[in-house]
């Protein structure tokens, strides 16, 4: 295929707003699809072709994406519990359970403060230091993964 038959396809995808298309014509094969996020149109052949790329253009009345801004959260002051894995955070042992700690409640080293179930096993999560609990950082039941934090303890 020429590259004058590929860059009537590319402008072709880029005009039309399509996501993908692909032609096939005898033995060669070209794909190209608008990749939303990477900010350009791939061309895919067969081995031993060129691959190229083509840049997206923007849809009338689209403004740019707003860079985000490169700001880091402040340090929490404390010392940080997090997860040890991934699972489901529970803050009590069972549904309408009181919750294993509150806010304010003065907690020491290897006390249960919440239970992360994975593949079905109940995981008690400890205390790793002596403290008070000034923050819980997740919501009850939500999806936490490894080295998440959970709670602020001061």
């Amino acid at each position: 295929m020429d590259l004058r038959k590929l860059k009537t396809l590319i402008d072709l995808v880029q005009q039309s707003g399509i996501a993908e298309l692909e032609i096939t014509e005898g033995e060669e094969k070209v794909r190209i699809s608008r990749g939303v996020s990477g900010g350009a149109a791939q061309v895919m052949a067969p081995p031993g072709t060129v691959y190229m790329t083509a840049p997206m253009m923007q849809p009338p009345g689209a403004s740019a994406p707003a860079a985000p801004e490169a700001q880091t959260p402040p340090e929490p002051e404390g010392h940080v519990v997090k997860a040890p894995m991934v699972g489901t955070f529970y803050r009590s042992s069972a549904p309408g359970a009181k919750p294993f700690v509150e806010l304010g409640q003065a907690v020491k080293a290897g006390e249960t403060v919440c239970i992360i179930e994975a593949m079905k096993l109940l995981n008690e999560i400890e205390s790793d230091r002596d403290g008070i609990i000034k923050e819980v950082l997740v919501e009850n039941g939500q999806p936490v993964e490894y080295g998440q934090p959970l709670f602020l303890v001061v």
